[in-house]
């Protein structure tokens, strides 16, 4: 029987990749919302003799999500999900914001634990914005909240975005809301052994995508800029790194978060102690 692989945001930058290394022995279940982009990674992925299916599919909507994961594993065994599904600050509202990358990794992870047999494997797909907020301005005592009462976690999440002002809270939502895919990811790691799967985050940094540029402008080319290697990652990095975190190699990889973001933060951290020092 086929090994079935789930990529969400299967369309993008860094999920088209993943689809790319992960279907050379995986039959691939490519999700996206954006059609468009969706039927152009699958012509993609004919050209490569990669056996998948495409599936227009809203990470936000609970239904559409289970059905995905329904489709996924009547096609064979479910071997994995990775979520690259998600959002920037730059697309939209703060709630859009954070019901996409919270919400969005809640209905799969939660429909991969109900569907996925025994050496499956989740990984998520989180960021580097997870790292760089101060632990006082995340909300995490509310994380929880999400798994039992999903209005009642947005209203404390956009609560705890409107500290800054409007047109910044885009951005503290991104960074809360990955800094929540990263505690989930941790968090359940103990329930989702319990069945026999893994669970994991890796967290990117700037990376050569198309959402990746969208912020190229609102910080994020500043960043890259100083980082220990200078330089954008590209997708096939991050595509060879949750294709490992996925795979059988890494059946001991589980409940942690993976940086993966070309030493930004290390850079930043040892150069605020040296400035610290030097004060």
């Amino acid at each position: 029987m086929s090994r079935v692989a789930v990529i969400t945001g299967g369309a993008g930058g860094m999920g088209r990749a993943t689809a790319k290394l992960v279907g050379q022995d995986h039959t691939v279940v490519l999700a996206d919302v954006r059609q468009d982009r969706l039927d152009e990674a699958a012509g993609e992925l004919d050209g490569l003799g990669v056996t998948y299916k495409a599936v227009n599919c809203d990470v936000t909507d609970r239904q559409a999500v289970d059905a995905l994961l329904d489709t996924a594993t009547g096609l064979g065994t479910l071997a994995s999900v990775i979520h690259t599904a998600g959002v920037s600050p730059s697309m939209g509202s703060a709630e859009y914001v954070m019901r996409t990358n919270a919400i969005g990794t809640l209905n799969v992870n939660e429909s991969f634990f109900a569907r996925a047999g025994e050496g499956s494997a989740i990984v998520n797909v989180a960021s580097m914005a997870a790292h760089m907020l101060p632990e006082n301005i995340v909300p995490t005592e509310q994380f929880p909240q999400a798994l039992t009462d999903a209005a009642a976690f947005m209203t404390d999440m956009l609560a705890a975005c409107a500290i800054v002002p409007e047109e910044m809270q885009s951005g503290i939502a991104y960074a809360v809301s990955k800094s929540f895919v990263r505690w989930y990811s941790v968090a359940q790691c103990e329930r989702f052994n319990g069945k026999g799967l893994r669970i994991l985050s890796v967290s990117p940094g700037s990376f050569e995508t198309e959402m990746g540029l969208l912020e190229a402008d609102a910080g994020a080319g500043a960043m890259v800029a100083d980082a220990a290697v200078p330089r954008w990652g590209r997708p096939e990095e991050m595509a060879n790194l949750l294709a490992f975190c996925a795979s059988d190699k890494a059946g001991y990889l589980t409940g942690t978060d993976i940086l993966n973001d070309g030493g930004v933060i290390a850079s930043m951290t040892e150069r605020a102690r040296v400035a610290a020092d030097n004060t």
